[in-house]
């Protein structure tokens, strides 16, 4: 028998899974979280579920909102099962399931007067967001980029804004007004200096149109810097109908995702925080080093396989990790040109930690897929592997392998598989990097011409040269042949 998830279902959905030991129905909301999709459920709403769980800090429950059309199906599938998520996490060798509560009501989409409203509460001490990479406004070198049409349409009408920081901006400003302290904003996404790239987006947008009231967020507002980890692949039928056979849960949404979780964060919410260091949160002086690791080490090798994998026609990432030139292509160019330019990270053996990487990649059971991998590249690419080229170009020291990832990249782009197969991409810039692949395989200076991706690294003549024996040896000899190549120390020119 199949239950149907909700409040009224939660004793018999029990059986099967694992149920939240407080009342939801008891729980007030002390964050406002944007980006209610798979990796925040699996991750900053798990640990507020344990949390909540030890009988602690009710009042610090999770307040939805989006902005985007695809936060509406999130709301709509959700409210359905009155925001309840189960999780199902999954190791090598054991699988098991969680209902989570964390979450008591998602804002109507893109509804600004409401968002701004809530916002404006005392109650919302924290506001949070997963927006993705590309969702922060910042060029290749990771500055705000003020010329941006969502940014420009914002800083024309903060009175209505669209994106999350106009929004927050509104937040703010309403709160001063009514003698309201202040939010600390808290970012969760990949990306190096989180909270630093958070803080410079909302004032570089409200300095657009109010110098003065940037200044005052500068002064009087918190952005503490994160570094998130947690593998969560999409949701689609595989992992629907797999709840249900297994559980005997119907879940609109389901998250799958590894058993492994990892929150660092520097300790600064002037207005308060949940206690999480009693679930496992790590708060530390300074984030920089995990973030940096993380984001080079496990974020730059799914970027690194991402691509010779899609060319291979092979789906699942640990799939991948099997196939032996991927999974020794991946450890030479962790071992030879990433890690040794990642600063050291207390109490952690760099080298240990990608062994911990390599044996997650091969964990079969989360199903995450290449193309989830694969997908949103030009955001991703200056996040998590351009920045080791930059380094070590800086040092002297050479980027076969780094030079390598982006010519596959570009091959990649070019729109078929080494077998024929078409290519479905997932990357607001498809178009022109398609465009520019094409061209690159008779000129590769072509793919290096956009600057808001490759930046100072298109500069470089000993990266162009790399990368353009990279691409010929795809083109003539196919992705095998020249991992191959690169294994042995033969893909020079």
């Amino acid at each position: 028998m199949t239950v149907k998830l909700s409040l009224s279902t939660l004793a018999d959905a029990g059986k099967t899974a694992t149920v939240p030991g407080y009342d939801p129905g008891h729980l007030s909301a002390g964050i406002l979280h944007f980006g209610v999709g798979n990796f925040h459920r699996a991750h900053q709403a798990v640990y507020l579920d344990d949390l909540f769980n030890l009988g602690r800090d009710h009042d610090w429950a999770i307040l939805g909102a989006g902005v985007l059309p695809s936060d509406q199906a999130m709301r709509d599938k959700l409210a359905e099962q009155d925001f309840l998520t189960t999780v199902v996490e999954q190791d090598n060798n054991k699988t098991g399931a969680r209902i989570t509560a964390p979450m008591v009501d998602i804002l109507p989409v893109g509804d600004s007067g409401a968002i701004v409203a809530a916002l404006a509460d005392p109650k919302i001490r924290i506001v949070s967001m997963t927006i993705t990479e590309g969702g922060y406004f910042i060029d290749a070198e990771g500055h705000f980029n003020p010329a941006h049409p969502a940014i420009v349409a914002d800083s024309q009408n903060l009175a209505q804004p669209k994106t999350v920081f106009g929004l927050i901006i509104a937040g703010l400003k309403l709160r001063r007004e009514k003698g309201i302290a202040p939010f600390t904003v808290m970012s969760c996404d990949n990306i190096p200096g989180n909270g630093h790239v958070t803080e410079n987006t909302v004032c570089g947008l409200a300095r657009l149109s109010d110098p003065a009231f940037a200044d005052w967020i500068h002064q009087n507002v918190a952005f503490p810097n994160s570094m998130v980890d947690r593998i969560t692949p999409a949701t689609g039928k595989r992992e629907i109908d797999l709840l249900n056979h297994e559980f005997g849960i119907d879940d609109n949404w389901p998250v799958f995702c590894e058993e492994f979780k990892q929150w660092v964060m520097e300790d600064n919410f002037p207005a308060g925080r949940p206690a999480l260091e009693k679930v496992g949160v790590q708060f530390v002086v300074d984030v920089a080093p995990y973030e940096l690791m993380k984001i080079r080490i496990l974020n730059g090798g799914h970027a690194a396989i991402a691509y010779p994998a899609a060319l291979l026609d092979i789906h699942f990432v640990h799939e991948a990790m099997e196939h032996p030139l991927i999974r020794a292509f991946l450890a030479k160019l962790e071992r030879e040109e990433i890690i040794p330019i990642v600063p050291p990270v207390p109490d952690t053996d760099l080298n240990d930690y990608y062994q911990l990487i390599e044996r997650r990649f091969l964990n079969p059971k989360i199903g995450d897929t290449i193309p989830r991998l694969a997908q949103d590249g030009s955001n991703r690419q200056p996040k998590f592997i351009l920045p080791s080229t930059v380094d070590r170009l800086r040092q002297g020291q050479d980027i076969v392998g780094l030079s390598l990832v982006s010519a596959l990249w570009c091959r990649y782009f070019a729109g078929t598989t080494d077998s024929g197969k078409p290519i479905v991409f997932n990357d607001a810039s498809a178009e022109k990097l398609q465009a520019a692949a094409l061209e690159a395989k008779d000129n590769p200076d072509a793919f290096l011409t956009f600057d808001e991706i490759f930046g100072a690294v298109s500069g470089s003549e000993h990266f162009r040269s790399r990368f353009a024996h990279a691409l010929k040896t795809l083109w003539t000899k196919g992705t095998a042949e020249t991992l191959k190549l690169y294994l042995d120390d033969r893909l020079v020119s």
